[in-house]
């Protein structure tokens, strides 16, 4: 998120709360926004996925306790994007530029000590009373993919991820130079970060063209990350996945990506699930499905009949007489795992099954049957209904 939008955007808004709104209140807004939409709701739905961006960027500012401070701070000095002078400003053209608040230096020789300049140093990326200080850098997110069996989607599996990312040059150890005494860039002094005008009175950062945002230059380049201060690196984990995962999700791991440089953090490890088919089973929603024959007379007279579970005892369910093809009973209790730890239902649909083959016992029984019940047309409703329109 650039520095302009941190001020400009209303998270507040995003979200639908007030500015006073408790972090319960707040969190509970975007849970309900990001079950609305979020893109496994809503597939092929541009806006849908854009306004789940917005909600997501507006929970990751509003639901921290120190990013809302800062943010808040920040809202109150510029407003709307804009700094707004107190009553001794006077009018005319006001010019003011955010570099002589946040240098650290006055004219009477002293800077802010922990007060806003602190506050918005940290917001800018620029250090404050400390500028001249490399700036730790946070470590790349990593994507990756793993495919689950179906059962190991609905129950969860911990499987083994082997990622590649950028990580410190051991040759070097992270510092760029092959004699591992590189130098403070003297364009951004050491910030990794250059000021660019806005137009707006006041300036925006951008990273530093010369040491690429690292705040250091190498004289002696390494030989291995060519004075990058990176280098590619290979590891396996060990990834948990969570019971009840979906196909095609997206699971965010927190500080389990590319490790981070002068101390920074570590990135996120996002990982993509992919599932696979079950001969017997489906899935919709929290809940399972599965199709079960029953013959003739269970379904026209009504009987037990055994339906097998995903990984546990079958269950009996009682068929009442005259339940037709394609009625859909609930064993509850049998399906998904679901976030809060209970599980979605099984739902079971009845398929009548009609024998190719019938003995001569049968054959005689059927032919009875049809004889006993000549009378009666099945149809009748459905030609009366057709003369309707």
């Amino acid at each position: 998120m650039s520095t302009k939008d941190f001020i400009e955007k209303d998270f507040y808004k995003v979200l639908g709360v007030p500015k006073d709104a408790t972090e319960a209140e707040i969190k509970k807004a975007y849970r309900k926004l990001a079950r609305e939409f979020h893109p496994d709701a809503n597939k092929g739905n541009a806006k849908a996925e854009e306004r789940f961006k917005e909600i997501s960027e507006a929970n990751d500012v509003l639901g921290d306790a120190k990013k809302r401070k800062e943010y808040d701070e920040a809202r109150a000095l510029f407003g709307n994007g804009g700094f707004r002078p107190g009553p001794g400003a006077g009018g005319g053209n006001f010019n003011f530029d955010l570099g002589d608040l946040f240098g650290g230096n006055t004219q009477s020789g002293g800077g802010f000590g922990g007060g806003i300049g602190d506050v918005f140093g940290g917001l800018f990326n620029r250090g404050g009373a400390t500028g001249t200080r490399t700036q730790p850098r946070r470590g790349q997110d990593i994507e990756s993919e793993v495919t689950l069996s179906f059962t190991e989607a609905i129950e969860g599996a911990t499987v083994p991820l082997r990622m590649s990312s950028q990580a410190p040059c051991k040759a070097c150890s992270g510092t760029g130079d092959k004699n591992g005494t590189p130098r403070v860039c003297p364009t951004c002094v050491g910030t990794g970060q250059v000021a660019r005008g806005s137009g707006g009175g006041f300036s925006l950062t951008d990273p530093c063209p010369d040491c690429k945002g690292r705040g250091l230059i190498a004289e002696h380049p390494c030989l291995e990350c060519k004075g990058s201060g990176r280098a590619k690196s290979s590891r396996t984990m060990q990834v948990r996945i969570p019971a009840g995962v979906t196909d095609g999700q997206r699971i965010r791991l927190r500080g389990k990506g590319a490790p981070g440089e002068r101390g920074g953090p570590a990135g996120d490890l996002y990982v993509v699930v992919h599932v696979g088919e079950h001969p017997v089973f489906g899935r919709k929603g929290d809940n399972l499905t599965v199709t079960v024959p029953v013959t003739f007379a269970e379904a026209a007279l009504g009987g037990e009949v055994r339906v097998p579970t995903l990984g546990g005892p079958a269950v009996t369910l009682k068929l009442p007489p005259g339940t037709p093809n394609g009625r859909t009973m609930r064993a509850r209790g049998k399906g998904a795992v679901r976030k809060d730890g209970t599980r979605g239902d099984l739902l079971v649909t009845v398929e009548v099954s009609v024998p190719k083959d019938l003995s001569g016992k049968a054959r005689d029984a059927l032919e009875a049957y049809r004889e006993a019940t000549a009378g009666e047309d099945p149809r009748a409703e459905l030609f009366e209904a057709a003369k309707g329109d």
